[in-house]
């Protein structure tokens, strides 16, 4: 049956740009290109399509196909990030770095990423745009199945938008719980996703009311002690002999 809107599915894919790979579920394959990264978790990934989860010229291609398919797609500017665009590169005092701007050093600057391309007296010039906006791009991909459970589905929206693997789901009664590891409030990616997260669930689940998020921190085992040692007395030494 050929796949439509509102499907969620799971996927492998390899995004290139001329021969370079720029982006992979593959982790040999990052590896070999250079962009490996140890935090990652790769692996197929579960989308839902229609929802954007991938690039649109992609997600445009896998619509209508089938389970077990496998191809390639050119994906122009316009359906990947956009057109590069002139008004998107500004000039920047070098005073708003913290440290001396030099070519290609990522920045952040009034809350924007960008990337410097020049630097002229005491100003840099920023290229705000994507770094592969204006660019096509070709990937390869395969469609592995079809998700239907919705615990699978929401398993795989998680480790989408933040690549945690160890939360715990169970869904009864139209609640969603989430079982939360310790300390994972310290994880910046989590706590910048999680809201994109309920929202989709609400969004994509019209017999969910609520999504409880449950973090439980047990207390520390105590240390054994440690067995008593229980000294004894040595012999005395004598100086007698036997006769």
């Amino acid at each position: 049956m050929a796949l439509q809107e509102g499907d969620f599915i799971r996927l492998r894919y390899t995004g290139r740009v001329g021969e370079n790979i720029f982006d992979t579920t593959d982790e040999e394959n990052a590896k070999e290109e250079g962009i490996y990264n140890p935090r990652a978790e790769y692996g197929p990934v579960t989308v839902r399509l229609g929802s954007h989860h991938i690039i649109i010229g992609l997600e445009d291609e896998l619509v209508g196909k089938e389970v077990g398919a496998e191809g390639e797609v050119d994906v122009p500017p316009e359906k990947a990030f956009g057109a590069h665009e002139d008004e998107a590169v500004k000039s920047v005092p070098v005073t708003q770095f913290r440290e001396k701007p030099q070519r290609g050093m990522r920045v952040e600057v009034e809350g924007r990423e960008g990337v410097v391309v020049d630097v002229i007296g005491r100003r840099a010039v920023v290229d705000f745009n994507h770094p592969l906006a204006g660019k096509t791009l070709n990937y390869s991909y395969a469609i592995l199945e079809k998700v239907e459970e919705p615990v699978e589905q929401i398993k795989g929206l998680i480790k989408l938008f933040s690549g945690r693997t160890d939360i715990g789901i169970t869904i009864a009664d139209g609640t969603v719980e989430l079982e939360l590891p310790p300390a994972i409030t310290y994880d910046r990616r989590w706590m910048v996703w999680r809201g994109t997260l309920v929202r989709e669930i609400f969004e994509n689940y019209s017999d969910i009311n609520d999504v409880v998020m449950k973090e439980t921190i047990s207390r520390p085992e105590k240390p054994e002690a440690a067995p008593e040692i229980i000294e004894t007395a040595e012999p005395e030494e004598t100086n007698e002999t036997e006769e």
